[in-house]
């Protein structure tokens, strides 16, 4: 377990009180369980997590008194003698955004957890990445020993289990937890048995959110479209409406199924189950409920016509304005192209593709999300907007991988870029031999 950890949290955290711990010193004390709290002490929404993670982290612990620096726990090698009580395998560690180090450190002091050392700039940066964390607090578990991501919405798992019985939270399957009654806007109630054999897209929306108004007028046209192509799609409403009465009105627009607004823990289920941070968001699954695209906004808004549903994910996809966003999700390669010579935009996805399948392939087989996403940029009021923020270059082709969260660009300025080239300069990149330049 410790290499595991090493590598991710580095040889050293610090308690609240500034105090060094070894990263090892976790395995003899048999955690089995690791939060990662990401968050920033200007940050009102991240001192009022703290307050009550403080409280959830006593509870679950049975310590006496979750004070400052209660969470480091006994020195190392102490627990390798008798087991720990189950809830004791939980430990917490801080991932800040901090550009202060006195704010940083009054914020640490009064957590009774662990942090990562305020210097550890660079791997706060790789965590937030690797994890694609878009807002802040958030509130992740991961199994101490695999790695694997346990549960990716842990703010809800302290709002609906506060006394810690599901723990460790691990994601059920998606059957259980959608069981029981579904509506739809008629006042019918179906079962939840009666998705069997469908694809079906998990829309979770409010009618508040201006984004998701628009989404949903273009969604109920895909929906249509799809059913009358005699594909079996339902799609289920998961409401984050402030009233059951907004709930209600917005429904009434949908010509699909939804979760009885009053089945609050349903809802929040589900938003635990497939770690929701922001709205609107369409997961599309197969017929088994496993798990397609997260990116069904993306696809339905590229795919008018709904040719490509069920929307498997593209190695490479073409920048546009509906998926640009995506690159703020991570690092993203992305190669510049002249759009105006016919062909170079396809030719140039062929050329990534074979590289960015292998990156994909490799990193699914230890289920973790690829460290890079795949663009081809063409000439187009995108990637001129594109060029201008991130300050590159005209030239076409132009190889670059740019990371947003860090402000950072690698640029590779070559005549002729050949899947040789691409394939070392990924490999440069994930091996961290080259050199940023600010953005």
């Amino acid at each position: 377990m410790s290499g595991f950890l090493e590598e991710l949290l580095g040889e050293k955290l610090v308690t609240g009180g500034g105090e060094e711990v070894d990263v090892h010193s976790l395995g003899a004390r048999g955690i089995s369980l690791l939060g990662l709290y990401f968050g920033c002490s200007l940050s009102a929404p991240c001192a009022q997590l703290s307050a009550s993670l403080a409280a959830f982290y006593g509870r679950l612990r049975g310590d006496a008194a979750a004070g400052p620096g209660a969470g480091a726990g006994p020195g190392p090698g102490a627990g390798a003698a008798a087991e720990p009580e189950p809830r004791r395998r939980l430990e917490i560690v801080f991932v800040s955004s901090d550009q202060d180090q006195r704010q940083w450190q009054d914020f640490v002091r009064d957590m009774p957890w662990l942090a990562l050392p305020y210097k550890e700039k660079h791997r706060k940066l790789k965590l937030w990445n690797k994890y694609r964390i878009s807002n802040i607090p958030s509130l992740i578990f991961l199994d101490a020993t695999t790695g694997k991501v346990v549960c990716r919405n842990g703010l809800l798992v302290i709002r609906d289990d506060p006394e810690g019985l599901e723990f460790p939270w691990g994601p059920k399957p998606f059957r259980e937890v959608i069981a029981g009654p579904l509506l739809r806007n008629n006042g019918q109630s179906l079962e939840s048995s009666s998705l069997e054999g469908s694809h079906v897209g998990v829309y979770f929306s409010a009618h508040w959110c201006p984004p998701c108004r628009s989404l949903t007028r273009v969604l109920v046209e895909s929906y249509r479209k799809i059913k009358e192509a005699g594909q079996k799609f339902e799609i289920i409403f998961v409401s984050a409406d402030r009233s059951e009465e907004s709930f209600k009105q917005y429904f009434s627009e949908m010509p699909w199924l939804a979760v009885p607004y009053t089945d609050e823990a349903r809802r929040s289920r589900l938003n635990r189950l497939y770690g929701i941070q922001g709205i609107p968001t369409l997961i599309v699954l197969d017929p088994q409920g496993e798990v397609i695209t997260r990116q069904g906004r993306v696809e339905v808004l590229n795919d008018e016509d709904c040719r490509e549903f069920p929307w498997h994910p593209k190695p490479v996809l073409e920048l546009s304005d509906s998926n640009a966003v995506q690159l703020n999700e991570g690092p993203c390669l992305v190669l510049f192209v002249d759009s105006e010579d016919d062909g170079e935009s396809e030719a140039a996805k062929q050329l990534i593709q074979p590289i960015a399948e292998k990156i994909i392939a490799k990193y699914k087989a230890k289920e973790e999300e690829a460290p890079l996403l795949f663009f081809v940029a063409g000439e187009d009021d995108m990637t001129d907007s594109l060029r201008d923020y991130t300050n590159l270059p005209e030239a076409a082709p132009l190889l670059t991988i740019l990371d947003m969260s860090a402000r950072a660009k690698y640029v590779m300025d070559v005549e002729e870029i050949t899947p040789a080239i691409v394939e070392a300069f990924v490999n440069d990149f994930l091996a961290e031999k080259l050199k940023p330049e600010p953005i």
